[in-house]
């Protein structure tokens, strides 16, 4: 029974990596001239440590061999993705414990050597000439813009959302590689989204599902009661689960500003 304990903790322990990834702040007119912009692609975060991949909070991904057949020794990052407006797909496929023939249609999409030396291209350009040399059909290295000005980021916004895409990053290429929340990567979108814990219901006086009680990371607790379809409303979210919302602003008190639901977001 000691021995079957001992595996069970290795396996959990080896499944999950303690790792800090880079993480954007929002961007509210910054001046961005002269920094590089690509297409903020609504999949699952990928981190690459040299043998396996990883979500952003560290559950190993199980893949097929095929798909990180050619995967460099040395780190990267990047997104798990397949086309625009995909989410639920991208979701369903590289969360699942047993990988299925879904991830042929899932591209690695990288956007970061982590570890390596010099500018933001000059660690691109280092992932580019490994699969020059050791191909594989799932990369794709994001292309990166010089943003102009202003007007330039936001006809690109604009293309990018016209096509049903998520939104924009936009880096200082300068910066050397570093970690944590930073206010030289930006995402810019038209509304904003963030994640809350379900931490109760609220009903009509027929009993309806009217609005979801939700619990952000900052404290606050609000009611969430847009965007639900009519299916929604009768199989809402469950309690403790996570939730994706779009909004715009905040109120003086740190409430989201017409807050609508977008979808349950699985454990990664």
């Amino acid at each position: 029974m000691f021995k079957k304990i001992l595996l069970f903790i290795f396996l959990l322990s080896s499944s999950l990596l303690s790792f800090e990834v880079q993480k954007p702040q929002i961007y509210d007119d910054q001046n961005i001239n002269g920094w590089l912009m690509s297409e903020k692609l609504d999949g699952i975060r990928g981190y690459w440590d040299g043998k396996n991949l990883y979500t952003k909070n560290g559950n190993l991904i199980q893949t097929p061999p095929s798909f990180t057949k050619n995967f460099p020794p040395f780190k990267l990052d990047g997104e798990l993705w397949s086309k625009r407006d995909d989410f639920e797909f991208i979701q369903s496929t590289v969360l699942d414990e047993i990988p299925s023939n879904n991830w042929e249609q899932i591209t690695y999409n990288i956007f970061e050597v982590p570890d390596a030396k010099g500018d933001f291209l000059e660690r691109l350009e280092i992932a580019k000439e490994w699969f020059e040399t050791h191909p594989n059909p799932h990369i794709n290295i994001i292309k990166q813009i010089v943003c102009k000005d202003e007007q330039q980021l936001q006809n690109y916004l604009n293309q990018i959302i016209a096509l049903k895409g998520e939104g924009i990053v936009i880096k200082d290429g300068k910066e050397p590689y570093h970690t944590g929340r930073s206010p030289h990567i930006l995402k810019v979108k038209k509304a904003q989204d963030m994640e809350g814990i379900v931490i109760g219901y609220n009903y009509d006086k027929e009993g309806k599902f009217k609005s979801l009680k939700l619990k952000l990371d900052s404290g606050v607790i609000f009611n969430l009661g847009g965007g639900f379809s009519d299916n929604e409303r009768l199989n809402p979210p469950k309690l403790g689960e996570m939730v994706t919302f779009k909004y715009y602003g905040f109120t003086k008190n740190g409430v989201p500003k017409f807050a609508s639901f977008l979808r349950v977001r699985e454990k990664e």
